[in-house]
């Protein structure tokens, strides 16, 4: 048992040391300043990628507050037409990559798409169609794209606070709407920050939807250092800047949340306020736009196109993008499961301070953007690889190089990135295993093996493969570490997607973004049942 702890331990020591280098790396990196590059920078560009950056925080903060929030609200205590099927379909746009959804919104609402058309036909020119290229509309984007992390966490929160304390509310004379902001909503508070501060952590993390709208943030500059001027040190201090604004995000949930935490009030479905005549078909027609634009418009749009070149692009290479779209996801889940589950289960055999904090260490990689991810890791393997150089010279031999953009360095990537993913299912199913059922099947002779493949096992495998799940679907998503840091010819559909899209190819790009979509849909179907 000694044994088995010690291992845990060191297993959980390690990965904490994996996922402090990019971050360390990172921050080191201002020692090594290229001034003609930050003077191009500063003369050009610093104002645009600030000013964009905060922008993008304001707006997509704001929009998904809003929207999630009050999605969340009228699904969950309000009823009118088509509730019990917004109630769900609300989830739907969690499949919709962002990258997708911007270089569809780009083709339909840009001069001559079809929207543009429509409203050209319909007004006869007396109405501007909007212009889709700029910041609100890749503010848009994104707020339809995330704001099911807002709505998901906040829906939930709504249907554990119950009716009592609404009814003493409006026994004290409180409107529906006095009640909702000055009881629901306060109660509400941990879970939409923290909803608010994974959408704007997406959104900082972004690299293929701002590309498309060549729209300048700090994601685009730190490619453009690499791809242009071949200059890691200033893409790792480019990096360290969005890191600053993401960790912002992250501590200002936090902060928002403090200490309060909302407990479920009452086990009764909670009463809804009836919505009829116009007000209950108002508020049908505006969510059934919500969800006609987040997900129903991108993928008819994707289908027409699909079908177009289905017979041209599904060759050899459609399934060779597959397989490794597939070998990829399936050893980051593999990996980050393991990790998440030696972290869970030093924390259940020891609890101390080290072990907490550690923990915490290991669940801040989610807040690394995956670009800066990228950066880093290039930058630890070129160390590592002039290191082996000139240990393999000075024995006599031939010096090789280490490859920067490899597998292993993508699956460096997804482990720090995604290991928080794969530990939010893993602890929760170990935490239904009472100690008390161990020393039971210990008191009957149960050896080890027998403790694992009677107890552990049987509890843990529902969160184990929920895990295995939303990490190999957030990999085979995933866009900015795969595209800087996959080795030549290791294309995927996320890499096809985004460079036919950036080309302006959007039918070829059609086919590996609607797998994608497809894809996708799998933990939005568990998320859904789980939530009835």
């Amino acid at each position: 048992m000694f044994k088995e702890t010690s291992l845990l331990h060191l297993t959980t020591y390690l990965l904490a040391i994996v996922v402090a280098l990019p971050f360390l790396v990172i921050l080191l990196s201002w020692g090594d300043i290229n001034q003609e590059i930050w003077a191009h920078l500063l003369d050009y560009l610093f104002l645009d990628l600030l000013t964009n950056t905060l922008w993008l925080i304001i707006g997509v903060g704001s929009g998904v507050l809003i929207l999630g929030t009050t999605l969340a609200w009228l699904t969950t205590m309000c009823d009118f037409p088509g509730r019990s099927i917004f109630d769900w379909a609300l989830m739907l746009p969690f499949a919709i990559p962002a990258y997708v959804l911007a270089f569809v919104m780009l083709d339909l609402f840009s001069y001559g798409g079809s929207f543009y058309q429509a409203i050209d036909i319909f007004f006869g020119g007396m109405i501007a169609p909007p212009d889709i290229q700029s910041t609100a509309g890749v503010i848009t984007v994104f707020v339809l794209v995330f704001y099911p992390y807002v709505y998901m966490l906040a829906r939930t929160a709504f249907i554990s606070q119950g009716n009592r304390l609404l009814e003493a509310g409006q026994s004290l004379g409180l409107t529906p709407l006095q009640a909702f902001l000055r009881i629901a909503l306060p109660m509400a508070r941990p879970a939409i920050a923290a909803g608010v501060a994974l959408a704007l952590m997406e959104t900082l993390a972004d690299f293929g939807a701002v590309s498309i709208f060549n729209y300048d943030t700090f994601t685009l500059a730190i490619y453009t250092s690499w791809d242009d001027f071949r200059s890691l040190s200033t893409a790792a201090q480019l990096s360290s800047l969005l890191l600053l604004f993401a960790l912002m995000a992250l501590f200002g949930e936090r902060a928002m949340r403090g200490q309060s935490k909302y407990h479920q009030t009452s086990g009764r479905a909670p009463y809804r306020f009836q919505l009829t005549g116009w007000r209950g078909w108002g508020t049908t027609i505006a969510i059934s736009l919500v969800l006609f634009f987040s997900f129903i418009t991108p993928v008819v749009q994707l289908l027409i196109w699909g079908a177009e070149v289905v017979q041209q692009e599904l060759n050899s290479r459609y399934f060779e993008m597959l397989y490794h779209t597939l070998i990829l996801g399936g050893s980051a889940a593999l990996l980050a499961v393991l990790g998440a589950f030696a972290l869970a289960m030093a924390r259940r055999k020891r609890e101390d301070w080290k072990i907490e904090w550690v923990g915490r260490l290991i669940t801040l990689g989610y807040a690394l953007p995956g670009s800066v991810l990228a950066v880093g890791i290039m930058i630890i393997f070129a160390k590592v690889g002039l290191a082996w150089s000139s240990i393999v010279e000075w024995l006599g031999g031939e010096a090789t190089s280490i490859m920067m953009q490899s597998v292993a360095a993508l699956l460096f990537a997804y482990l720090v990135r995604f290991l928080t993913v794969a530990h939010g299912p893993v602890e929760s199913s170990l935490e239904q295993i009472k100690p008390s059922m161990e020393e039971a099947a210990r008191s009957l002779g149960e050896s080890n093996g027998g403790v694992i493949r009677r107890i552990y096992l049987p509890i843990l495998t529902p969160g184990i493969l929920m895990a295995l799940l939303m990490v190999m679907i957030d990999v085979m998503k995933e866009l900015p570490a795969t595209y800087l840091l996959r080795p030549y010819g290791w294309d995927t559909f996320a890499v096809r997607t985004y460079e036919m899209a950036s080309e302006g190819m959007w039918e070829h790009a059609a086919l590996p973004a609607l797998s994608l979509v497809l894809v996708g849909l799998l933990p939005v179907i568990l998320l859904v049942r789980r939530s009835r």
